[in-house]
This record gives C-alpha cells, sequence and structure tokens, in this order.
C-alpha cells in the first residue's frame, strides 16, 4: 500500500542543510525511480548514526496516524521498536532494565546526554531532565563482545549509546560516549563525563585483529547500533 521500507546505512542523517546528502534529499529520485504519484514521508527512521529500518509512507494521513501510534505505544508502556547492538563487553545479567534520567550538557564544545540517576520532580516537570529506560537482552557473547537486543521504552537522542555505556559495555563503534568506561586490572567502571573527553574508542589488540583493523583505522568504525524490527497496528 502507501508504506515503503528502506535499510539505512550508518551515517545517513535524515534531515540536512539544503545540498549535504541525507535521507530527506533522496526522497524525490526515490519517488521517481519507484514511479510514485505522491511524496514520501518518512514515518520512522533511526538517528544519523544508527543504521537499519527506515519507514516511509506515501500517504500524509498514514504518516500521521502511524507516528501517533508509536509516541502512544511508548505512553502505554509497550516497545514498537527493537534494536541490535554489539558491545565492547559483556553484561553482568543476561538481561534486565537501564531506568535513568538523561539530559542535555555542555561539555567543552560538545553538547553529551549525561545522567541523572535520581532525578527530582521538579527538573522532570521543567523537562529539564527526562526519565528513561531501556529493555535489554543478550542475545550471544563471544571474546569479550556481546549481541544485544534493545527495547527503549523512550525516546531520548543518544539514548541507547548513554545506558549501554551505563551497563560498562558500549557500543562498537561509539566514539563518542565510550571513554567514560575505564578499566583497572581488566575491571571496567564508570566515569562521570567531566572526566572523560570524547575520543576514538580504544579497542584491545585482540578485536582489532579479528575486525581486521589498524589503530589507525579505528576512527572510520562505524556505530554498531541497528533497529532491527518496528511493530505496526
Amino acid at each position: 500500500g502507501a508504506l515503503l521500507a528502506l535499510n539505512k546505512p550508518p551515517g545517513l542523517p535524515i534531515l540536512g542543510h539544503p545540498g549535504d546528502l541525507s535521507l530527506d534529499a533522496l526522497l524525490p529520485a526515490l519517488r521517481q525511480r519507484l514511479g510514485l504519484a505522491a511524496e514520501l514521508h518518512v514515518v520512522k527512521a533511526p538517528a544519523r548514526e544508527y543504521s537499519g529500518l527506515v519507514l516511509l509512507s506515501s500517504c500524509y494521513h498514514t504518516t500521521k496516524k502511524l507516528q501517533q501510534f508509536f509516541t502512544n505505544a511508548r505512553c502505554r508502556g509497550q516497545y514498537p521498536a527493537t534494536y541490535r547492538a554489539i558491545t565492547v563487553g559483556v553484561p553482568a545479567e543476561v538481561e534486565g532494565e537501564i531506568c535513568t534520567g538523561l539530559c542535555w550538557q555542555q561539555q567543552g564544545d560538545r553538547a553529551m546526554v549525561v545522567p541523572v540517576p535520581a532525578p527530582g520532580r521538579r527538573s522532570l516537570a521543567r523537562k529539564d531532565v527526562k526519565s528513561t529506560l531501556t529493555r535489554y537482552r543478550v542475545l550471544s557473547a563471544m571474546g569479550g563482545c556481546a549481541l544485544l537486543q534493545l527495547q527503549p521504552r523512550t525516546a531520548f537522542p543518544e539514548q541507547l549509546q548513554v545506558h549501554l555505556t551505563l551497563l560498562l559495555c558500549p557500543a562498537l563503534g561509539d566514539h563518542k560516549y565510550s571513554s567514560q568506561v575505564a578499566r583497572v586490572l581488566g575491571v571496567p567502571f564508570i566515569l562521570t563525563p567531566e572526566t572523560a573527553p570524547t575520543r576514538t574508542q580504544v579497542l584491545d589488540e585482540e578485536l582489532l585483529s579479528r575486525l581486521g583493523l589498524s589503530p589507525q583505522q579505528l576512527h572510520h568504525l562505524p556505530l554498531h547500533i541497528h533497529l532491527q524490527e518496528l511493530v505496526l497496528p
């Protein structure tokens, strides 16, 4: 019918400045190639750095109806979106939930999302902080890495990356938040954002060898978080 699904590569933004490569800029050419009479609208898509499922619609009313469905589903405590992630480190528990407040904070010249473990009622009411929750399950683990299923109950920018660092298992290719997980004698612990400046993710020699990468190539490694499944009404 009116729906079209694509698989987006990591690094492609949904919106961009005029002249920049973005999903939105590609829609007219896609519409022409498919011979569609109506314009295509983005119903649901993963963030710029994520890969995975993009849901498009050629019907404005269908777009609005589905977007409202996704919002209502989260409010009802459902999990309409399922992600997969590869992590550096294996969670201590096979499954569980990460629940914390999140807010934006300026760190030098960058805006970072930081956890607020016990947000006050006033900060939540003013929407300075948002209460967030992600359900996770370990699907597989090998060589100090894991394949996780992630189901966010809430929607906040970079929520999954921050929640994975709180699990002490940052996503592979996370060059923004992985520095907040440090190790002493092989035991991971969390650093505050203020004491952990952003840098290219550091991987051990064995993992680098398995990936076939040199340390100089690491900054090209994309973020391994993938929107795998969307539930539709």
